[in-house]
């Protein structure tokens, strides 16, 4: 029987200081060939006695580069004798050319991770689902930031890859929150993936944390909002608007900027706000207070079909428009905060969890205010929200606004 052999090489490069490339050579019928990697790594990251990447590297960034780089050129290995084992078991004669061919060191777009993941952000669009898509996005733009914008497929998840991408979030200082929601968004493609055949569940989040911590409430107390509402800010009119801005999202029950952005003048009729949650696509109605009206008062003239003035041009940029404006007040928010020596980051998050906080304070049952923010998932809030009468609402609204 014809002897095989495959090793992994290193040819430094010609010119000092810079990256060599991994090659992986294999031997059959003494003939020899080299495939080039698409992984580089210096000099001093190499050991050619034991043929293999050493992680010394100091800097602990560096050192889970190495950690990934060592795990593609692992799986590039498995793979390469897989093929090899198959053309032994046919038991026909083959070279290295026909090993060479069906071994493509690059990821087929057809099993592409980070084209799987483009191609469901594109749905969500498609669907509507712009938010959605963005956090898609965000994860994705996050994963290949730690790959390096190395593709992989599916098959190349496991415990170890996902354990060494939720230490790098954690190095670059990424909250455990927000890591596990990028971790919970990787698994939502990848149990898709195993829906469609692409790959076999080997269960590679079970070591990594994908739940939600409670975090502290981000609240503001009724004399702090009261004292807010009532500063002179005449002489800096941005600061001016993003605190009206902040008071109009407590007045609507801690309206959602998005929300608040994309409200239609046609939404306000009979006394009342009707509008449709982006989040989550409910129905909600708002009695309209004379402290809304005040609010829309001072801001008249806008000559969109939009009630706020928060999107003021309907030439496509719309969400853009809401997102730069979102990153005004919420600066315009901190500069206000300083002014009034709180000390907590205050942005417009701040009026949801302070509608509701006060509204416990008030002694508005739990039932009808939904403690909205309190709760230790979405979908128990959502189940309260579903379930209040919108009059009981209304009702506990005017309590809260009645000293305001």
């Amino acid at each position: 029987m014809k002897k095989t052999s495959i090793k992994l090489k290193f040819r430094a490069s010609v010119k000092p200081q810079k990256e060599g490339t991994l090659m992986f050579q294999v031997i059959h019928d003494r003939k020899v060939r080299r495939i080039k990697s698409q992984f580089k790594i210096f000099k001093e990251e190499w050991d050619e006695a034991a043929g293999q990447i050493l992680l010394t590297a100091s800097d602990s960034s560096r050192c889970s580069q190495l950690q990934i780089i060592r795990l593609n050129v692992e799986w590039e290995l498995r793979r390469l004798r897989k093929i090899i084992d198959t053309f032994k078991r046919s038991g026909k004669e083959w070279n290295l050319d026909e090993v060479l061919q069906k071994f493509n060191p690059y990821v087929n777009k057809e099993y592409s991770v980070f084209h799987f993941m483009q191609v469901q952000i594109q749905r969500k669009k498609q669907l509507g689902k712009i938010r959605s898509s963005e956090t898609y996005q965000a994860t994705l733009n996050s994963f290949m930031n730690f790959r390096q914008g190395i593709d992989l497929t599916f098959d190349m998840f496991d415990s170890e890859l996902m354990e060494l991408y939720e230490a790098e979030l954690r190095n670059r200082g990424v909250v455990r929150n927000t890591s596990s929601f990028y971790l919970r968004i990787l698994r939502t493609n990848y149990k898709l993936a195993v829906e469609k055949g692409l790959t076999q569940d080997c269960r590679p989040f079970k070591r990594v944390y994908c739940g939600m911590d409670k975090t502290v409430k981000r609240c503001l107390s009724f004399g702090e909002i009261k004292k807010m509402k009532e500063l002179d800010l005449s002489l800096k009119p941005a600061l001016d608007f993003a605190r009206d801005m902040f008071i109009f999202s407590f007045c609507t029950r801690g309206m959602s900027f998005v929300d608040m952005a994309y409200l239609k003048k046609s939404d306000l009729k009979n006394g009342y706000l009707i509008y449709r949650r982006k989040k989550t696509g409910q129905l909600l109605t708002i009695e309209w207070t004379w402290q809304m009206q005040a609010l829309i008062d001072k801001y008249k003239g806008n000559p969109t079909q939009y009630l706020l003035p928060l999107i003021v041009r309907e030439d496509g940029t719309e969400r853009r428009q809401y997102q730069n404006q979102m990153m005004k007040i919420n600066r315009g928010l901190k500069e206000i905060a300083s002014l009034m020596h709180l000390s907590v980051p205050l942005s417009l998050y701040y009026s949801r969890h302070s509608w509701a906080t006060i509204a416990r304070g008030k002694s508005i049952p739990l039932s009808v205010i939904s403690e909205g923010l309190g709760h230790d998932s979405e979908l128990t809030t959502q189940i309260y929200l579903d379930s209040i009468k919108s009059v009981e609402v209304d009702r506990a609204n005017r309590k809260i606004l009645r000293d305001l």
